[in-house]
């Protein structure tokens, strides 16, 4: 790791780092591109930001050129029996000079953690542990959640303030988002105080009119559970994925770049409010 975090308090602030769990059941939604996009908009902001790719898949990370057959540290070392978090996230926090943000990624063996967490007791709460050694430090952590139930998902939703929600704009991706609600439900039966959620409508397309109606229908049912923020279909998307870039370092005047800054500044103005 190029910074250390553990030299001084990098946000300047007494204040501990919000925590966002970027999750639903369903992939294609924009989730990692949620994570990583959202992650250099915050930073342009002037906002200090951690992103950790949680999922097995690793999508984050290859987008990051941190490929899972090399990678020595990642995410998966934090819940080793007896880790010592202080000294641990020090090898795990990565940098990459082309973004803002520091980075910690994903391990196939993530995909393990069910079976051998199965006895451990609090094994829900392994990453809500981890990140007190190091919230002072940022302002933000972004979590890139696996798109299914299971014990990685829930350690990231207990450890977070507000699990944010991409739902793309059709009638299937609105039906996946029910077994999240059932895993929050659950949650909020067991933990001290309920599990806040946001969502935020993506890849949307105001031409067609099943996008319009399903936006209207997300808006109704969850009202101000929805940022105002509303991210459209934009190719440069895949582009910057294809190139291994940011949106912003392909075209930040692009309507997807500056989606995301507006939900950046809606983020930051919530939490400051």
């Amino acid at each position: 790791m190029e910074n250390n975090i553990y030299g001084k308090q990098l946000n300047g602030t007494a204040s501990l780092a919000k925590v966002y769990a970027i999750a639903n059941q369903k992939g294609g939604v924009g989730k990692t591109t949620t994570a990583l996009t959202l992650g250099e908009a915050l930073t342009r902001l002037s906002k200090k930001v951690l992103v950790i790719d949680l999922d097995p898949h690793a999508n984050a990370s290859v987008h990051m050129s941190y490929f899972p057959e090399t990678v020595t540290t990642s995410a998966h070392d934090l819940f080793f029996d007896n880790a010592d978090f202080k000294s641990l996230w020090g090898k795990i926090v990565k940098k990459r000079d082309w973004v803002g943000f520091d980075f910690v990624p994903a391990s196939i063996r993530l995909s393990e953690l069910e079976v051998d967490l199965k006895d451990r007791k609090n094994k829900g709460m392994v990453l809500s542990n981890s990140l007190d050694e190091i919230k002072e430090y940022y302002d933000f952590i972004l979590i890139d959640c696996p798109p299914h139930v299971g014990v990685l998902l829930v350690n990231a939703i207990v450890a977070a303030d507000t699990v944010l929600i991409p739902i793309q704009t059709d009638f299937l991706a609105l039906y996946g988002i029910r077994l999240l609600f059932d895993t929050i439900k659950i949650l909020n039966k067991v933990l001290p105080s309920p599990v806040k959620f946001m969502a935020l409508p993506t890849m949307y397309d105001g031409r067609a009119g099943a996008c319009r109606k399903i936006l209207n229908l997300i808006r109704r049912k969850l009202g101000d559970r929805v940022f105002s923020t509303v991210v459209h279909m934009d190719t440069k998307f895949r582009e910057a994925c294809a190139s291994g870039k940011i949106i912003f370092d392909v075209d930040p005047k692009t309507r997807g770049a500056l989606e995301y800054m507006q939900l950046a500044r809606e983020i930051v103005r919530n939490e400051d409010a």
